[in-house]
């Protein structure tokens, strides 16, 4: 699995031939101005919730790859009736597709198109197949729920999990859902892009090393071999 971060929570996913794309928020990102929509591949693309900040260049990218969108029934609906192709899903269940099954979690926080149309509930990913595990948290407070991954899911390769608090949890919860996870292997996201959820990464960092954790804060752009 090759994991490459284009910015807030949108990540490219590069597994079993295939290219996931998970919450297409691109060109509203002044931190990811050197990132062009446009070149992103996108077999599948994953929607966790129906925020603009990670759905923003969703339509953009589907019509160009035609990526089939996978995503709680009430997002697929909604793209489905501008004319993409979708696979709706609902918490709790999980699907196998050709790159692996997905298991759409739970995760706590809001969910609303900036237009105002219903997102349904927000959620979060697991994605697994021979080559590993990888958890993909989208926006989410600390829940208890995450003690569940661990018992209904093979064991995480790495889990991605916001901490720029305010709008999610920040990393000192982010190091308590490792725990509830089974997972030492966090890969930041949902921090730096506004001034709201700005981090101090040095603190961020030794926080997780003084937990026994590894915290990766990649650059955007870069990719990283799970």
């Amino acid at each position: 699995m090759e994991l490459t971060y284009y910015g807030h929570g949108c990540f490219g996913l590069r597994t079993q031939g295939h290219h996931l794309l998970i919450d297409p928020f691109i060109s509203g990102n002044p931190l990811a101005k050197d990132i062009d929509p446009d070149s992103i591949p996108a077999d599948y693309m994953l929607i966790t919730h129906a925020h603009g900040d990670h759905t923003g260049d969703a339509e953009r990218i589907a019509h160009r790859t035609n990526a089939l969108l996978i995503s709680n029934f009430e997002i697929v609906s909604h793209y489905s009736a501008k004319g993409l192709k979708g696979h709706g899903m609902n918490l709790g269940g999980q699907f196998r597709f050709p790159f692996g099954t997905v298991k759409y979690v739970s995760a706590i926080h809001s969910s609303v198109f900036p237009d105002g149309s219903y997102g349904g509930n927000p959620g979060g990913f697991v994605i697994w197949n021979e080559e590993g595990s990888v958890y993909f948290a989208g926006d989410t407070a600390l829940t208890m729920d995450m003690q569940l991954i661990p018992r209904t899911c093979p064991p995480l390769r790495c889990a991605v999990l916001p901490i720029g608090d305010n709008f999610t949890m920040g990393y000192q919860d982010a190091i308590l859902a490792a725990d509830m996870l089974e997972c030492d292997t966090v890969v930041g996201c949902h921090y730096d892009s506004f001034d709201v959820i700005r981090i101090d990464h040095s603190k961020a960092l030794e926080a997780f090393t003084i937990a026994g954790k590894t915290l990766l804060l990649p650059m955007i752009g870069e990719s990283i071999t799970l």
